[in-house]
């Protein structure tokens, strides 16, 4: 990719909102494996712009993870709540995609909607101060 740093960690936010939708479409139709799939991309977009923002360069799904939970969510800056939030939605998204004879409900996937909002929120404020 050209440009800057900004313009990258700006993509990633726009990215994350915009899977945010897909995730929206999904579940309208109820396709809830994909649903979550979509979920923890707009979380994981989110968490890997503010990982650049910090100079911080994960080079795995686990790195980010950990990248986040260290400086983050340990350190107060961001509710420990979206911590394990993005931590089930890494691990559904795995059972979701890899796991076979597996499908997820609404009634599990619908309560998720909001806290990832909240997070690509949360993330895109600290970017900007």
């Amino acid at each position: 990719m050209t440009g800057t740093k900004n313009d990258l960690i700006n993509y990633r936010i726009a990215r994350a909102k915009d899977t945010y939708e897909d995730a929206q479409i999904l579940a309208d139709r109820e396709k809830w494996n994909s649903t979550i799939n979509r979920l923890y991309y707009a979380a994981y977009y989110a968490v890997m712009a503010l990982l650049l923002d910090s100079d911080l360069k994960p080079g795995t799904h686990n790195g980010a993870k950990s990248n986040l939970s260290e400086y983050f969510i340990k350190t107060g800056k961001i509710d420990k709540e979206y911590g394990k939030i993005y931590s089930q939605l890494f691990t559904w998204r795995q059972k979701g995609d890899y796991d076979d004879m597996f499908d997820f409900k609404g009634e599990k996937v619908i309560p998720y909607f909001e806290p990832v909002k909240k997070l690509i929120s949360i993330i895109e404020n600290m970017i900007k101060t």
